[in-house]
This record gives structure tokens, sequence and C-alpha cells, in this order.
């Protein structure tokens, strides 16, 4: 596998629960399923309709949105409404991507110094215990 290959694979995963906490969050206020993509995709946010659709049964069936049909216009539309429940899962998803994104941040900083001092405890050990590297 091509570095491209992998690291693209590595992308589509990160990306798939962005758009779940996307699509509750935008879905806050009632819309439908295209113009949910059109949104992220303004936004973005990289997702094919067929992935979307998918996914909004999915919260659907899970508590996390209802939905009504919206027969008023030339062509029914069923419109979709982020749940109490869809909200507070989008609240936590929301809190713990930034409790990560700032952990992930911490490493750039802290893996030096925890270098630094793994390498300066061995120097020092190494040097009481008479050993040399």
């Amino acid at each position: 596998m091509t570095m491209d290959a992998t690291l693209a694979g590595h992308l589509q995963e990160l990306r798939r629960g962005t758009v779940v906490v996307a699509s509750l969050t935008v879905l806050r206020s009632p819309g439908y399923g295209y113009s949910l993509l059109e949104t992220l995709s303004a936004a973005g946010f990289e997702v094919e309709a067929n992935t979307l659709y998918p996914l909004l049964r999915r919260l659907e069936s899970q508590g996390l949105l209802t939905s009504e049909w919206n027969t008023d216009e030339a062509r029914p539309r069923k419109f979709y409404r982020t749940t109490e429940q869809g909200t507070a899962v989008a609240t936590a998803m929301r809190t713990e991507w930034t409790r990560l994104d700032r952990a992930v941040g911490d490493l750039g900083t802290s893996t030096t110094s925890a270098t630094t001092t793994t390498a300066s405890t061995a120097t020092i050990s190494a040097t009481t215990t008479g050993e040399q590297k």
C-alpha cells in the first residue's frame, strides 16, 4: 500500500466521527438531507449522499434524530432534527474532540521534554553506577 493510500485511509477514519458530530450540530435546526449535504460541503466536510443518508437513518434509529415528512412542497422531503439526546451526544463528542486535540497538541511539547528527561535520567544513572553508554 502506498503512503498516499495509507494516509487517505486514516483521513477517512478521522472524518467519519466528525461527520456525525457536524450533522447533529447542524440539525439542531430542522433540515433535509440534501441541504445538510450542501451545508457540510460548504463547511469543508467531504461526504457523499450515499454515506450521509444511511448515517441519518442510523442516527434516527439511535434516537439522536427525529424526522418528519414535509408534503407541502411539490416534492415531499424528509426533515430531520436533533433530539435532546442527540444534542447531549453532540456536546459530549465536541468536548471529547477538544480534549483529544489538546492531548495531541501536548504530545508535541511533552514528548520532547519526556525524551530529554529520560535521556538525562539514563545518563545520571549510568554515571552513578559507573556504566558507559
